[in-house]
């Protein structure tokens, strides 16, 4: 098992735990991380572009001139894609862009980008994570006391201080135990969370 330090909010380290390997010590798959957030990317997506093809524009209807003897090149249509207010030839449509992963790759997906973490010394541990008063300046402070400045911050519970203190501070996000994802937990580069935040994610996910 992977032994990390646990630190408190003033930074400084008052322990240490053991991770399960079931949930931050598997092999590290990069390809279902990257299907994962190809998936999140492409589910958000609204899929609502729409432009008209030579079909769908108005009017056209008219052969422009005769076909032959004018000195002009053929033309069969002034909506034709080659002239102004023409139609666009490969139009794009509205299409949903969504794709399914089945449960066990999006579980193995977020195993894979928890053990990277922790591999990489990007998974910081807290003994606990209160405060009295919703104040950015008090959580940015935490934030300098790690030497973290880009975070996805895992709450055990929804905690309101927590949640609107950190909701200001560029390149940090926080994320509910059931709501943790590969994609932010990539994307913001470090995990940070409590000791009870890593026994609810073990319980959940491992």
């Amino acid at each position: 098992m992977a032994n990390v330090s646990v630190y408190n909010i003033e930074g400084k380290e008052v322990g240490t735990m053991e991770l399960n390997d079931a949930l931050f010590g598997v092999e590290v798959n990069e390809h279902l991380l990257h299907m994962a957030v190809v998936q999140q990317l492409a589910n958000n997506r609204q899929g609502t572009q729409k432009a008209k093809t030579r079909s769908e524009v108005s009017g056209g209807g008219k052969k422009p001139w005769r076909q032959k003897g004018t000195g002009h090149a053929r033309q069969g249509s002034i909506r034709a894609p080659q002239w102004k207010g023409g139609g666009v030839v490969f139009a794009p449509t509205p299409r949903d862009y969504s794709f399914k992963l089945n449960k066990k790759e999006k579980r193995a997906a977020l195993k894979s980008a928890f053990t990277s973490r922790v591999q990489e010394n990007k998974f910081i541990v807290l003994d606990e994570l209160k405060l009295d008063e919703i104040k950015t300046k008090k959580f940015q402070e935490i934030l300098d006391n790690l030497k973290v400045s880009k975070a996805l911050v895992v709450l055990n519970e929804n905690d309101k201080n927590v949640v609107l203190s950190a909701r200001n501070i560029p390149d940090v996000a926080t994320a509910q135990i059931n709501s943790v994802n590969v994609y932010d937990i990539l994307r913001y580069n470090t995990v940070i969370t409590t000791k009870a935040g890593v026994a609810s994610l073990e319980e959940v996910y491992a």
